[in-house]
């Protein structure tokens, strides 16, 4: 086996509770014996920490997360940067860029890459991004600045949010890049002659830590007003996770069937959510819980009786990739109602071991909360087929040893 290098890796932000995913792949690389530093764009505001953060042993480093805040730092950056060897060539690459995309963002992904070359980390020998947009950006200009290569890790917002200009650019440079949907790695194969360098990497589960769940679930059918059925969702407060297609969806279920929901998550809908739960009259039966501990979560997956995720398409273009709550809930044999967003219906396949209805339709979405309610019997059916399937097809370990054979073939390359 070649010997495995230094790798830093460019985040947006670190640690992050809606990021555990990536935590997740952090640390697998790490088991896989891959010295791993992490370069985060932002310092963290999560007040909370998964337990899967305190197992990585890797070093965090900040950069500027803007630059007037560390004129100092970004200043010897730049004076470093011009005895660099590609100095000229980012400058060239840089004004070629802003023309396309004339904001502060690209001048602070510029400051940032010239801090990160100056400083330079524990003798990193290749980069890494999380996302292909921003910190991609600040990686392929640290790429330029000092002729380390790099690849990349893609996953959702960060393409369908990213100009198709600027993704040829980056897949152009980068040695692979990786992605966790289909409709992702698709998308990404048409915008570049390298199509032998995009590949398809789902993210998958630790199922280590989500365990088998054998407890007997609840036969609610709803017909008990003391006994409610328990709706679950996770995931943050924001315009692609449909929220309020999913409230105007419970406003629409029959009088006479009973049912309250949890919603854990941040997010910064949250204050417009609360509100229109109470114009639709819901406010009673819905409880919003904040962000919450991995293993609070999975506490909440056992005590339901099915999850709710009303996936869109944002006005911006932003959209899930495939939900991992999706994949957890599923491991926990809890049926899972959604819709046929990107990576969606990868994992759920309507009738078989989900119910998918088209996103936008509050209707549609009331009718398969109204079925599932009803019908224990089919939450069972649907649920263990659902853990079957996460179990054969989503375990992360697969994907770890995917981009372990990436990494290690161009190790072999350069030795």
């Amino acid at each position: 086996m070649p010997p495995r290098r230094k790798i830093l890796v460019v985040l947006k932000g670190y640690p992050r509770l809606s990021e555990t995913f990536i935590a997740q792949e952090l640390l697998g690389l790490e088991k896989a014996g891959f010295d791993l530093t992490l370069i985060s764009m932002r310092r963290p505001t999560d007040k909370k920490r998964h337990p899967v953060h305190d197992e990585i042993r890797a070093r965090v480093v900040y950069l500027p997360e803007y630059l007037h805040e560390e004129p100092i730092r970004v200043l010897k950056g730049l004076v470093a940067g011009f005895s660099k060897p590609g100095f000229k060539v980012l400058i060239k690459r840089f004004l070629a860029d802003l023309p396309r995309d004339i904001s502060r963002n690209r001048f602070r992904r510029l400051g940032q890459a010239l801090v990160l070359g100056r400083e330079w980390p524990d003798g990193g020998e290749w980069l890494h991004a999380h996302f292909i947009h921003t910190p991609a950006s600040v990686t392929e200009y640290a790429s330029i600045l000092t002729g380390i290569p790099w690849t990349c890790s893609a996953h959702a917002k960060d393409i369908w949010t990213s100009p198709d200009w600027e993704l040829q650019e980056k897949l152009g440079s980068a040695r692979w890049a990786v992605t966790c949907t289909r409709t992702g790695y698709e998308h990404m194969r048409q915008l570049t002659s390298r199509k032998d360098a995009v590949h398809l990497s789902y993210h998958g589960l630790d199922l280590a830590r989500f365990g088998h769940f054998a407890g007997e679930r609840s036969e609610r059918t709803g017909s008990d007003p003391d006994d409610p059925a328990f709706i679950l969702s996770v995931g943050r407060a924001v315009e692609k996770k449909g929220y309020d297609v999913l409230l105007r969806a419970l406003a629409l279920l029959p009088a006479d069937l009973h049912w309250r929901m949890d919603h854990i998550g941040g997010g910064e809908e949250l204050g417009k959510l609360k509100a229109l739960a109470s114009e639709l009259g819901l406010a009673n039966r819905i409880v919003w819980k904040g962000a919450m501990a991995q293993e609070d979560v999975l506490d909440h997956y056992r005590r339901a009786d099915l999850f709710a995720l009303a996936c869109r398409i944002a006005a911006n273009g932003d959209r899930d990739g495939l939900p991992n709550v999706l994949v957890e809930a599923s491991s926990q044999r809890l049926v899972c109602l959604s819709t046929a967003v990107s990576g969606v219906p990868e994992l759920l396949e309507d009738g078989e071991n989900g119910l998918v209805v088209p996103p936008e339709d509050p209707a549609r979405l009331a009718k398969a909360l109204e079925t599932a309610i009803r019908d224990p019997a089919l939450r069972k059916r649907l649920g263990d087929a659902a853990e079957r399937r996460v179990r054969e097809d989503f375990d992360y370990h697969s994907s770890i040893r995917q981009l372990t054979g990436l990494f290690e073939a161009e190790w072999q390359k350069a030795s």
